[in-house]
């Protein structure tokens, strides 16, 4: 069971995360992962599993089209299981992207180890996980992993309601809500 906390008073703001399938096929790396989003008080607004075909992998990745990387970026983004989330917090894209680290693996283990790709990336197309790099990529990337989600509903009826009041981490369905509407903590 987890406690509840007092969410913050701020606005927040939404960003997409995405952990990779070089992470996700280790499950020690996808618990810390996990438990790195827990314990810098995100709130996870939404979360599912998913896994890619070559064609969603290559529409997501479109704008590295004919880049060097590219081709094995798809191929290795369409080869296992990936976790998505949307994540929530006074300043939830430039906060996750530090928690993440520097795209480029070495970089990462040498300047910044205790990041997430530090700990845990590979390679640079190995490297775990993937965050929004703006509030406008937030957004469009929001919309491909999560269609159902209308950020302007969220924004007009949970967010004041998650930054209000007291927020508990329900673990059965892996997101954040506020106590009442016939839900109650399970531990």
């Amino acid at each position: 069971m987890r406690a509840m906390l007092r969410a913050p008073q701020r606005v927040l703001q939404l960003t997409l995360a995405i952990v990779k399938p070089d992470a996700v096929a280790h499950p020690l790396v996808l618990d810390a992962v996990h438990e790195t989003i827990l314990s810098n008080r995100f709130l996870i607004v939404r979360s599912r599993d998913l896994v890619w075909n070559r064609q969603d992998s290559q529409q997501f990745y479109q704008e590295h089209a004919g880049r060097f990387f590219y081709q094995r970026l798809v191929e290795f983004m369409a080869s296992g299981p990936m976790r998505a989330y949307i994540l929530a917090h006074e300043e939830a894209i430039p906060f996750w992207r530090s928690l993440m680290g520097p795209t480029k693996v070495f970089r990462a283990q040498h300047t910044d180890p205790d990041t997430i790709r530090g700990a845990f990336g590979l390679t640079d197309t190995r490297n775990s996980v993937h965050g929004s790099d703006s509030a406008a990529s937030a957004r469009r990337e929001i919309a491909v992993f999560f269609p159902d989600f209308c950020e302007q509903h969220w924004y007009q009826h949970e967010e004041p309601q998650l930054r209000g009041g007291l927020v508990c981490y329900d673990a059965a369905a892996a997101i954040h809500r506020v106590p009442g509407d016939g839900w109650t903590e399970r531990g």
